[in-house]
This record gives structure tokens, sequence and C-alpha cells, in this order.
């Protein structure tokens, strides 16, 4: 379960440990899935140690880290036809058009060994386009990661790699290149792509994401009530397939976790 959290005067991204820590213990005591906690959280400008504070705290058993700086635009989104919740959503969206998301070798270096070698949390390294593989081929070189690598291949956001077939393949001969059997291969996609990617790419093979941060659409022009909602979708698409899910037990083994009881909340 991947998380990210809000302020909740403001509605705003926040990388506070203690809004995470309202309603962690809720979720950790009603399921038995690995949670996995956002160090990207803030939007851009936010510095490394305040994005990944509630991670670098609350030491989870796994946390997601993008591997490179990019150019994030998701300006088009404010320009939806919506009810806003909040005054600066809007604004916020739009300046995506001239900011970065900055994510150094030195910010990564930090997080890889603050939260990651100091606190035992595993990652998802989220990698939006083919440099980013490259990007943790030469943290795995230098020994700051370690197998297995629960590799997040994203599609479809500007900014990033597209969501064509071809654009999946070529992730995935990239990775397998790179990291072999080291490599524990999974993929998200955004909006209109979430779903359609994700099948094409289980058929390979892959693990799959699916979630509102991606997209906010359970099918055409249909709002999704919930995560669970999509999670839903996917599993019935997945069972059809006659793919096998893993338990959380099993997710642990493959990503070679911790463990719940070894987390900070």
């Amino acid at each position: 379960m991947h998380l990210h959290a809000r302020d909740d005067a403001t509605g705003k991204p926040s990388g506070d440990p203690e809004v995470f820590r309202a309603f962690l213990p809720t979720i950790k005591k009603a399921t038995d899935a690995v949670i996995n906690i956002s160090t990207g959280g803030g939007g851009p400008g936010v510095p490394v140690s305040e994005r990944a504070h509630a991670a670098h705290m609350l030491s989870p058993e796994l946390a997601s880290l993008n591997m490179g700086s990019m150019n994030l635009n998701l300006s088009g989104m404010a320009q939806r036809d919506r009810e806003w919740k909040h005054d600066w959503e809007q604004r916020f969206l739009e300046a995506t058009r001239g900011a970065v998301f900055k994510n150094t070798f030195e910010d990564i270096a930090w997080i890889l060994t603050e939260i990651g070698q100091k606190g035992g949390t595993r990652f998802e390294f989220e990698c939006y386009d083919i440099g980013h593989l490259y990007t943790l081929a030469h943290f795995l070189r230098e020994g700051l990661v370690k197998p297995p690598l629960h590799v997040q291949t994203i599609f479809g956001l500007s900014g990033g790699i597209g969501a064509d077939p071809e654009d999946i393949l070529h992730m995935r001969r990239t990775a397998d290149r790179l990291f072999g059997d080291d490599l524990r291969w999974s993929v998200m996609a955004g909006g209109p792509n979430q779903f359609r990617v994700a099948v094409t790419a289980a058929l390979m093979g892959a693990n799959v994401r699916v979630g509102l941060e991606d997209s906010l659409y359970i099918s055409r022009g249909e709002l999704a009530r919930s995560n669970a909602d999509q999670v839903r979708k996917m599993r019935g698409i997945l069972d059809e397939l006659g793919l096998e899910l893993a338990t959380p037990t099993e997710a642990r083994v493959l990503l070679d976790l911790k463990g719940r009881e070894a987390v900070s909340f």
C-alpha cells in the first residue's frame, strides 16, 4: 500500500511524520499488507530531508524513490472541469509547467544511506525513463542498493517515457539486461493508460500497481470511488487471465523485506 499524506488544515501534501502517524497505526492494525511510504511528497522545490522525513523517522518496510530529476508536467489536469476542494490545487498543477522535480544523485544517495542502509527500509525504485534504470544500475555498482530490486517502471506521464507497447518492451529489455535475476519488475501508468498498460505488462510477467495517485477513473468517464475500486477491478482482470496474486507474506519474501514488526509506527 503506497501512501502519501496531506495536512488536515490545508489539504497540502506533507512529509511530516506526525501527519503519517495519525493514520499508519490504524492501517497496520487493519491489514497485513506491506506499507510503502513516499519519499516524494510535497512536490517540486521541497528539500529531500523534508519530503523524505516521514520515511526517515518511521522506517517502513518499503518506500518509493524516484530515480532522477525530471520535468513532471501535470498542468493539463488544471484545465479539467472539476470542483476544486482547496484554492491552491489548481495553481499548484498549473505551476508544474515551469517546475522540476529534483532528485539528484546526491539526494538519492542520502535516501539510500539514511533510510535504506541505516533504517533497513527497501525501495520501490520509480523509473520514469530509460536513464533512471541506468541510475539505479550505478547505485547497484556502488553498493548502496542490494538485490532483489523492486523496479517500478512508469509510463504515460508528461515528461517521462510514453505508454506504447514498444515503450514497455524497451524498459523491460533494458531492465532485464541491467539487472537479470535481481529484477522484480513492476509497472504503473498514468491516467487513461492505467489499466491498458497494466494488463499488457502483466502478460509479459510484470507485477502491477494501480491507485488514485495515478488515475482518478475506474472506466471511461467514471470516477473511481476509492483506491479499492481500482485494485478490485485489477484483481478481477488478473484472475480472469489466470495469473496468481501474491499474499503479503509471499510479497515480503519476494522483495526481501524486514517485516511489519521492524517499523517505527
